[in-house]
């Protein structure tokens, strides 16, 4: 779906009108948050939202695979597989499966570390010990009271902040704010923004840490679209924030199509993108996330090949401090009788 506009305006009379849907589904989603879930028997780490929409998660569990791998850890992806076919638990294959089956935020995860799909999360905890893992990574599933979770990590984009603060469908948020900021462990603000120092004051109140992260381009990626005019197309939560990037790496967008989060592309529609993009002797670039949409058996098919993935990484400004984060759960979580 595309986000309204008016979830990240003033306050609007369309906001005003669906606050009684708003306050029922926000008294549902937090009664749900009360609910008592299955103990994994290992750490759970949990990176997730406040809000519908992205905020840079898949960066962000990707690098903390990193640094669980760097302590020692084994670290297994745990996903709904949200716009894929398979309920599950079904571990990952970049090479058997395809966006359609696992969803894309799983399948391009699967190429950096092990990951499990199971509409049902608890379902995938036996899958993911299994395969060796000492910790969970859970992709999402913030809100979802399925797995006790040993410490959650909240992602905004410093951009776009959490809107009109608002409850679905009258704003973006996923549940009411406060019960979602007293389940906060750590708070991972995404750029340099003004626009979620609100919540950052809130958490760092309440004594739990606030960490500022930057994406980074991929210097070979940016050198290989450096001097080139792109046409660039997305289909994530922010796609705009995708454009930005590309253009504060010093590459010159001369066009750009947005799509709705989790777009599954036809044949057609990326036939008619390369011919656009022929036409004005233009680069097509898209996001890491996106090309993962339209790979077939581990690779792409020849009317995809033309297209040129821009990946990112998330970089943190005190990782010294995310370490110490991370350890202190871990610790903590195995000390737990």
């Amino acid at each position: 779906m595309r986000e309204p506009g008016f979830w990240h305006g003033p306050a609007s009379l369309n906001s005003h009108l669906l606050k009684p849907l708003a306050a029922l589904y926000g008294a549902i989603a937090a009664q749900r948050l009360r609910r008592k879930g299955l103990n994994a028997g290992i750490p759970v780490l949990c990176v997730g939202n406040y809000h519908v929409g992205g905020a840079g998660k898949t960066p962000t569990v990707l690098a903390l695979s990193k640094l669980l791998r760097d302590l020692g850890e084994t670290p297994v992806v745990l996903s709904r597989g949200y716009g894929g076919r398979l309920a599950g638990p079904v571990r990952v294959d970049p090479v058997r499966h395809a966006a359609s089956d696992v969803g894309d935020e799983p399948l391009m995860l699967a190429g950096h570390l092990p990951v499990v799909v199971s509409r049902k999360r608890a379902d995938g905890v036996p899958l993911a010990r299994s395969r060796g893992a000492t910790v969970i990574l859970m992709d999402d599933g913030f809100q979802s009271p399925a797995i006790v979770k040993d410490a959650s990590l909240i992602v905004i984009d410093s951009e776009r902040g959490i809107g009109n603060r608002q409850v679905f469908p009258a704003g973006p948020l996923r549940a009411p704010l406060q019960p979602q900021l007293a389940r906060t462990d750590a708070l991972i603000i995404v750029g340099n923004g003004s626009a979620a120092e609100q919540v950052a004051a809130e958490i760092a109140a309440q004594g739990k840490p606030v960490l500022s992260a930057h994406l980074k381009p991929d210097e070979a990626q940016v050198a290989r679209l450096r001097g080139k005019r792109a046409l660039a197309f997305a289909g994530i939560g922010d796609p705009t924030r995708f454009f930005n990037t590309l253009r504060a790496s010093g590459i010159e967008v001369v066009g750009q199509r947005a799509f709705a989060d989790h777009h599954p592309y036809s044949q057609a529609e990326i036939e008619s993108l390369i011919a656009e993009a022929r036409g004005e002797a233009l680069t097509l670039v898209t996001t890491e996330k996106d090309l993962a949409r339209l790979r077939h058996g581990g690779s792409l098919p020849d009317w995809a090949k033309q297209i040129v993935p821009f990946g990112v990484t998330l970089e943190f400004d005190d990782a010294a401090l995310l370490r110490k984060f991370v350890a202190d759960r871990l610790f903590k979580a195995r000390e737990k009788p």
